[in-house]
């Protein structure tokens, strides 16, 4: 920890952090340290269910919170939180609906808003952003989606996130925040019991690096790079992966590019379809599940999607050095043509 803290510090802005093994324990923890037998007010709309049926409403309960919804599924404004506070009131929660939108007659109450109020009435103000962006994805053409700083600078006391998905590490949970709410949850006794492996410490160590120069980390973050990558770009590399995979796999498969589109994935910007290119490689002997089986059991595995009895490979999700590990694992599917192809 003593590593990882100074990189989310400077990164982050927050005056301390803390890193736990998922972000599910990370807001579990916040909760319990800061809230545990009193009330945490929440929007009705940000209730969310994140992977394998953990939903918010249980992750309160479990954490010794009273759950007090206020607003309405679409609309909920600073007046439903103020009414909603009270003696037993311990803190007010905000939670990003990473994995889901709403759309059309919507409204939500701002962190700041929240932190004013918070201020004002004596009590913290918790954020699970979930999905955790440390970098403006609008520098890349893609859709706003909050940052870890945003919060930070809003004045939260603790935001909570992600060690993967948009952050692009290891599976992690990170609280950053004001030093005396993130000492609470280090002094708590589930601190431990949520311990995250010293690996994935020194991996996380290892991504957040990255993050001191915003511009490495879009060059250096395969999450990133993947996201970031112009369409021209992501359109040569599948072009060049069709015009080999047609040597290796001779007439055994019908080979193409088509314009096609990919998301996120990890829980972020649920309704966004990113353009991208796919190679479709289509068995002329119509066994596209098995060839898909096999290219799975291959090491490294390379995983393709099956439709309309074609595999599908994502241009935008393949880095220029994972394509020969591609064809070679194609390669053990058909006979191979003399010569060697370099990548381009």
């Amino acid at each position: 920890q003593a590593h990882v803290e100074p990189l989310l510090q400077v990164v982050t802005g927050a005056e301390a952090g803390l890193v736990v093994n998922n972000n599910a324990a990370a807001v579990l923890l916040a909760l319990a340290a800061l809230g545990a037998g009193r009330e945490a007010v929440v929007s009705r709309g940000e209730l969310v269910e994140i992977g394998d049926a953990f939903r918010m409403p249980e992750i309160m309960a479990q954490a010794g919170v009273r759950l007090v919804e206020v607003g309405t599924t679409n609309r909920t404004y600073l007046r439903d939180y103020e009414r909603a506070v009270g003696p037993a009131t311990g803190l007010l929660l905000k939670v990003h609906r990473s994995n889901f939108a709403l759309r059309g007659f919507v409204h939500e109450t701002s962190v700041a808003e929240l932190v004013a109020l918070g201020r004002a009435r004596g009590l913290p103000v918790v954020v699970d952003l979930g999905s955790g962006a440390l970098v403006d994805l609008r520098a890349r053409g893609l859709p706003p989606e909050p940052t870890v700083q945003e919060a930070v600078a809003s004045g939260a006391d603790l935001v909570t996130f992600s060690g993967d998905k948009l952050l692009g590490g290891p599976q992690a949970g990170i609280l950053v925040g004001r030093r005396q709410a993130v000492d609470a949850c280090r002094r708590h006794p589930l601190a431990r019991a949520v311990r995250i492996d010293r690996l994935d410490l020194a991996a996380l160590a290892a991504t957040l690096r990255h993050y001191l120069d915003p511009e490495r980390a879009w060059e250096e973050v395969p999450v990133l790079r993947m996201l970031g990558a112009d369409l021209k770009e992501v359109t040569d590399r599948a072009l060049w992966l069709a015009r080999h995979l047609r040597e290796r796999l001779d007439r055994a498969a019908q080979v193409t590019v088509v314009a096609s589109t990919c998301q996120t994935g990890g829980g972020a910007l649920p309704d966004v379809a990113i353009p991208s290119a796919a190679v479709l490689v289509q068995p002329r002997d119509g066994q596209a599940a098995a060839w898909a089986a096999r290219l799975r059991a291959h090491r490294p595995p390379v995983i393709v999607r099956v439709q309309d009895d074609a595999l599908h490979l994502d241009a935008r999700t393949l880095l220029p050095e994972d394509l020969e590990a591609v064809l070679a694992a194609f390669a053990t599917l058909a006979p191979v043509r003399a010569g060697r192809p370099d990548p381009a």
